[in-house]
């Protein structure tokens, strides 16, 4: 994976002080199940499947995703997304799971084995960018195979340099992935997570090949070529550390 040596105000006052407009920008939940055997992966699988999946959908929370890592650091692991359209709707959904009684069954018996079911669970919260305000889930295909995905994480050297870098994906950097064959699924600043000042986005394709096809015209791209050297917008200026990783989505992902 590559590594790369690239808000004046906390995010969460960022938040605070935006106009009630964006307040209809959703919310994304990531957590990140970390493994080490298969028994693992396969307690969590049916727990996210059978449990927190019906439960999350019963209690309106929505769109999920749920994902294994193909290529990746810090793998195996299991991805799940969820998507609130408010802070309040998170918190209304957290009191229906609370009282869903099939939930917490569920629940009480993932977090009872007698063998540890993950290593560690990490959670971080995003605040979808303005040009992206939801998820946009890639199309269904039918009779073919799932999409591919990579989720991509930029750190910044402060806060001011992370907000420069998502003004930088919302005034032209998304446009220029969709022109050049990516498909965005979402777009999130770092709220409570690791490693702030960040950001986390998604991108689908059709394969591995259409992956390596699509980044190579977008290195090539004449306008990404003039965006990437504007002073004040360049990675050294602006951008820390990237990871990523490219994930494939479980068979009963609704994103997929």
């Amino acid at each position: 994976m590559k590594r790369r040596s690239f808000l004046t105000v906390p995010a969460g006052a960022a938040l605070l002080a935006q106009p009630a407009a964006a307040a209809r920008r959703a919310f994304f939940e990531l957590r990140y199940y970390r493994m080490r055997t298969g028994p693992q992966s396969e307690r969590t699988t049916g727990y996210l499947q059978r449990g927190w999946l019906p439960a999350a959908q019963r209690a309106g929370v929505g769109p999920l995703g749920f994902f294994n890592c193909v290529i990746g650091p810090q793998s195996p692991f299991i991805l799940s997304l969820a998507s609130f359209p408010s802070l309040a709707s998170m918190e209304t959904a957290h009191e229906k799971l609370a009282a869903d009684k099939e939930f917490q069954a569920a629940f009480d018996e993932y977090n009872s084995a007698t063998e540890l079911s993950y290593i560690r669970m990490e959670t971080s919260l995003l605040y979808a960018f303005p040009s992206m305000p939801a998820i946009a889930p890639p199309p269904a295909r039918e009779n073919r195979a799932a999409h591919i995905f990579e989720i991509r994480t930029y750190e910044s050297p402060n806060e001011k340099a992370s907000n420069r870098k998502v003004k930088m994906f919302d005034d032209a950097e998304i446009a220029i992935f969709r022109r050049n064959g990516m498909t965005p699924v979402f777009f999130g600043q770092t709220l409570f997570g690791a490693n702030q000042p960040s950001l986390t986005y998604m991108l689908a394709f059709d394969d591995l090949a259409a992956r390596d096809k699509a980044w190579s015209a977008f290195g090539k791209d004449p306008d990404w070529q003039k965006l990437r050297v504007t002073p004040g917008l360049t990675d050294p200026e602006i951008v820390s550390n990237i990871t990523n990783a490219i994930l494939r989505p479980l068979p009963f992902s609704p994103v997929r």
